[in-house]
């Protein structure tokens, strides 16, 4: 995925990024290292979306090849996360935990009550909640949110037009919010009234 003309939104971290791959490029192990430190984390929530506890695993295969083709990357740093997230989707896919495979099923039943907001807990329920989503608004949300790309990015990343990849992100935000405030009215997702006092 190269340069493109138009606007994009920009992640904080994407001048940095883009300096650090092509530091690494040239054989900087330490910018490799920074791009990694900088990636990772929304890649890793994008594949626990996707595969579940098999996330960790998918990843180092995903890294795995990432490292090895570096060299025909052509692009910035907002493009290096796109290419990274099409290179992990692509592993997702293959491995049995995906849910194409039917091995992995969405939240079901009563929510509970999560932690306080912020936390490594609320971030791991943030993702099952994601994961409850239909697949193709989870993952326009996964890749919107969790990993930061544009809806063209995405939409390269899926396949899909940027137009239906914007729509799918945006049903599935609403979804979301819908079901949050269930949970903050005291209701579960079956919409009976939760009984205890807060």
């Amino acid at each position: 995925m190269g340069r493109r003309a138009g606007p994009r939104r920009a992640s904080a971290h994407d001048g940095e990024l883009g300096a650090a791959v092509a530091r690494a490029q040239q054989g900087d192990e330490t910018a490799f290292a920074t791009a990694y430190r900088l990636v990772h984390p929304g890649l890793l929530g994008y594949l626990r979306g996707l595969v579940g506890d098999a996330a960790e695993t998918v990843a180092a295969e995903a890294w795995q090849e990432i490292a090895r083709d570096l060299g025909r990357f052509r692009g910035d740093g907002a493009g290096f996360r796109g290419w990274t997230a099409a290179i992990a989707r692509r592993r997702a896919l293959a491995t049995p935990r995906h849910p194409e495979a039917g091995q992995r099923e969405a939240v079901s039943g009563p929510e509970p009550d999560g932690p306080e907001p912020g936390g490594p807990e609320s971030a791991e329920r943030a993702l099952e909640l994601i994961a409850g989503l239909p697949r193709d608004q989870a993952e326009a949300v996964l890749l919107r949110v969790v990993v930061g790309l544009d809806g063209p990015a995405a939409a390269r990343v899926l396949g899909k037009r940027p137009g239906a990849v914007r729509s799918s992100a945006h049903q599935g935000l609403r979804r979301l919010a819908a079901r949050l405030d269930a949970r903050g009215n005291g209701e579960d997702r079956s919409g009976t009234r939760d009984k205890r006092r807060r």
